[in-house]
């Protein structure tokens, strides 16, 4: 069976995801892409750099303006492995991203749809198409385990 091009990039993702987990980080992963090609990717790393700011989609961003050499980052794409919060979705909105993908759900500070939809908002100047499931279940898995494993020790 042949991978969708929206699958082939949540993967990278869910490894960016794995790749925050092995550093004891919250295990989310962000890339964004523009005419089928990576410009940015990130993964979370507020611990570990004690900056509340440095989640996945965050990270990605920055990766993806530093590339290309500018803040907006029109007729884009992004995949990311969790719904992302406020913060992310407000810079993804000041981004000017055309696209979100994510794969699951955050019922407690999703920004996307789940708490608040920010993307898509009446009142901002700019709405930000959305697609959420691609991998939801290995993502999801991830973050529980994630989670199981930090309250058993």
């Amino acid at each position: 069976m042949k991978m969708t091009q929206d699958a082939k990039w949540m993967q990278r993702a869910f490894e960016l995801a794995e790749k925050a987990k092995s550093h004891d980080e919250v295990p989310v992963g962000a890339v964004i892409v523009f005419e089928n090609q990576i410009i940015g990717e990130g993964w979370n790393q507020p611990i570990s750099s004690s900056d509340p700011t440095a989640h996945a989609e965050i990270m990605a961003l920055r990766d993806a303006g530093n590339n290309i050499g500018n803040y907006r980052l029109p007729n884009t794409t992004m995949y990311v492995t969790l719904e992302p919060c406020v913060m992310c979705a407000g810079a993804i909105v000041h981004a000017r991203l055309e696209k979100l993908v994510y794969a699951a759900g955050d019922p407690k500070t999703g920004a996307c749809g789940s708490v608040f939809n920010l993307l898509q908002s009446e009142e901002l100047n700019h709405k930000v198409d959305i697609e959420q499931g691609i991998m939801e279940n290995e993502s999801r898995s991830l973050i529980q385990t994630f989670f199981k494993e930090k309250r058993a020790k």
